[in-house]
């Protein structure tokens, strides 16, 4: 099937409207035909005014000539001249014509292919303004069409996602809640471990000590009664009594330090198992993102 025409003879094709190496070669022709014209123009020109030249040559010869009546030329040359100069003024006067209807000719030949040229472009550029426009137009309506589709997938695409991060931050909430329980637990059995051991070591301290107070009060006690006696026999036993005492004196000190010091240790054991179920507490605390004073009360 062959491709449609145009009035001008360019075969129509799409997008562009007319092929452009068809319309260059119309064009050229046109410019051709015009060129030619022009040169027929001005080669009839140059003759009209070799025919004038020549038609005022013979004039100028004429008017040179010795004025002659009829008598002299006769009857013959006269009609002779007559016919001559008849058929001179006939062929310059029809050499102007045809040069002024070739020059009208021309020049009208000359606007035509203009005005066709131009008319031409007009609907070629019209075509392509009106292609670019149908194509434009169906960009944006094709544009518009994925945008309106990629923000239905994106709106899809959110709520799936709001879905899904609402059962993960329960997910999360459920685990955070039994992991602070197991902690809260742990830390409790901790609590009450480090209690227990802490009232043992109280209690097994304050036995300790309620045990070298009491053997500090017996030796007091033998203390004194070593002064009573020592004064009663202190004429006979001065050396023996000095002795006693010297010997109560020294286990009344021993009794002393020894009950300092199981305070002291008393003390500094209360002061780590503290320490230690502080530490714990940070700890716990440092894991669970809980204020350790507020778990603590």
């Amino acid at each position: 099937m062959s491709a449609p025409t145009s009035p001008q003879g360019f075969d129509v094709v799409r997008r562009r409207g007319y092929r452009p190496e068809q319309v260059d070669t119309h064009l050229a022709v046109l410019a051709a035909d015009r060129d030619e014209a022009d040169d027929r123009v001005v080669r009839l020109t140059v003759a009209v005014e070799e025919l004038e030249a020549e038609a005022a040559r013979l004039r100028r010869i004429v008017a040179e000539l010795p004025p002659q009546t009829f008598e002299e030329l006769g009857e013959r040359a006269t009609s002779l001249l007559a016919i001559v100069e008849e058929e001179a003024a006939d062929v310059t006067a029809a050499a102007r014509q045809y040069a002024e209807a070739e020059e009208v000719a021309a020049g009208a030949h000359a606007d035509q292919v203009r005005a066709a040229a131009r008319a031409h472009a007009d609907r070629v550029r019209a075509a392509a303004e009106q292609r670019a426009a149908e194509i434009l137009s169906a960009a944006e309506a094709t544009a518009e069409g994925e945008r309106t589709a990629a923000r239905g997938e994106v709106d899809e695409l959110r709520a799936a996602l709001g879905s899904e991060l609402e059962e993960l931050r329960e997910r999360g909430a459920g685990l955070l809640a039994a992991q602070e329980q197991d902690e809260q637990d742990r830390t409790e059995a901790l609590d009450a471990e480090l209690a227990a051991r802490l009232a043992e070591q109280e209690a097994a301290i304050a036995a300790r000590t309620e045990a070298a107070e009491a053997r500090l009060t017996d030796l007091r006690r033998s203390f004194a009664e070593a002064e009573e006696a020592a004064r009663h026999q202190q004429e006979d036993a001065d050396a023996r009594a000095a002795d006693l005492v010297a010997e109560a004196r020294a286990a009344a000190e021993r009794v002393e330090r020894e009950t300092a010091r199981i305070l002291r240790e008393h003390d500094e054991a209360r002061d780590e198992m503290h320490a230690r179920m502080e530490h714990v507490r940070n700890s716990l605390a440092a894991l669970t993102g809980r204020d350790p004073v507020e778990e603590h009360s």
